[in-house]
């Protein structure tokens, strides 16, 4: 499989990013094998959802982010699961937690969302991990976008976990308004789960219409990322896109 174009700021600011969605299962699997996929897919931001949220969360996700060459933006036990983290290409401008209304007998929700600056751009970032429920999938998928406009600025990307396919209320409330990265200019695989044997679409990265979608996709034979790896790091496969950011 030949390569996503490499990160790069261009001549006028512009910068191609490559982004990576995982649900890790809060790292319950093979964390060396899950450090291999992410570091192979040499990513500028990683959108995680499922990060460790419980006793000690804040040195497993310093281990996760030493063991890929990255550094902690924001989330996981504040955000329920949802995190951020991102190389060294990254201004942090600022960051943000969110959690959403519970239903009570459901697992609870949130966001975590950060402002990002590469090269010459600055973009709204979110990690989601919807629920498993329909109802309560369309209205967090609401609730995405409004967060999104808050945030407050032009170019977004958002990944996740969307428990939902794409022909699914809560992905289309989403495509609405985002580009869906696959549907856009697909590279590499589609289904993301489960890792082993996958059948459905229900991880996805999205941008906003002025980003231009390079390529985007499961890593399945990126040179790096074995699939011995990737069936054993998590029980979901990765997304991974690169992306042109307008200065």
């Amino acid at each position: 499989m030949e390569d996503l174009p490499s990160s790069a700021t261009e001549p006028g600011g512009s910068a191609v990013i490559r982004v990576l969605s995982y649900n890790v299962r809060s790292l319950r699997d093979d964390t060396a094998a899950l450090a291999r996929v992410i570091r192979a897919c040499a990513p500028d931001l990683v959108l995680v959802q499922e990060a460790p949220r419980f006793f000690r969360w804040r040195k497993a996700a310093a281990r996760l982010a030493e063991s890929t060459g990255l550094f902690y933006v924001t989330g996981g036990a504040p955000a329920a699961g949802p995190m951020v983290l991102a190389s060294l290409r990254a201004r942090v401008i600022r960051t943000e937690d969110i959690l959403l209304p519970r239903t009570p007998g459901l697992h609870q929700r949130g966001f975590a969302t950060a402002v990002l600056g590469f090269g010459g751009t600055r973009l709204s970032v979110l990690s989601a991990h919807l629920s498993l429920r329909a109802d309560e999938r369309a209205e967090q998928a609401d609730l995405l976008l409004r967060r999104l406009d808050a945030l407050g600025e032009e170019h977004r990307v958002v990944g996740g976990d969307l428990n939902d396919p794409p022909g699914g209320r809560a992905f289309r409330r989403l495509t609405g308004t985002l580009q869906d990265a696959w549907a856009t200019e697909p590279w590499g695989g589609e289904p993301t789960s489960p890792a082993l044997g996958p059948r459905r679409r229900i991880d996805a990265i999205f941008a906003s219409t002025g980003i231009q979608v390079l390529g985007a996709g499961v890593p399945l034979d990126l040179p790096g990322v074995k699939r011995t790896d990737l069936a054993s790091a998590t029980d979901h496969l990765p997304v991974l896109a690169a992306l042109r950011v307008p200065a």
